[in-house]
């Protein structure tokens, strides 16, 4: 896959349709919230930061992050899916490193933290490749991993 095919973008009235059309694999649906409830909590909770995922100009992801920091002195990532017939080509990793070059700029940021179901094997995966580590951090049924910015 070349990584340049894939981008993020904003989320806006052409894409976030799109973006609630996408589907997880069966086993992975207790693990995520559908696109649609994360559309609408960034309605309510302004600081949220929804984006589409593309892949050679087509939707095949969302992700969503906040813009002002919160537990673990971070700033939260809420969201990274990409649809079941596209996972497994290192989309998912492409655009969290894009997400992680755009939080950057947030202001006074020092770490980025994800929050998910220790049980999503995938998810641990990805992060892990990515600079997060584990630290035993956890709220509720989620396991915490930081990415320390330098």
């Amino acid at each position: 896959m070349n990584k340049n095919s894939v981008r993020i973008e904003g989320l806006n009235n052409e894409n976030w349709y799109g973006c609630c059309q996408l589907a997880i694999s069966k086993e992975q649906e207790t693990f995520i919230e559908s696109n649609a409830v994360s559309i609408a909590q960034s309605k309510f909770e302004v600081t949220l930061k929804p984006y589409a995922i593309y892949f050679e100009n087509r939707i095949v992801g969302f992700l969503m992050y906040n813009t002002v920091p919160e537990e673990l002195d971070g700033y939260w990532v809420y969201r990274i899916m990409v649809d079941k017939e596209y996972q497994g080509r290192g989309i998912g990793k492409a655009a969290t490193q894009l997400m992680i070059a755009a939080m950057r700029d947030l202001p006074g940021i020092k770490n980025i933290v994800v929050g998910f179901n220790p049980e999503n094997k995938g998810a641990k995966q990805l992060y892990s490749s990515l600079g997060f580590v584990d630290h035993g951090d956890r709220f509720g049924k989620e396991m915490a991993m930081v990415k320390t910015l330098g």
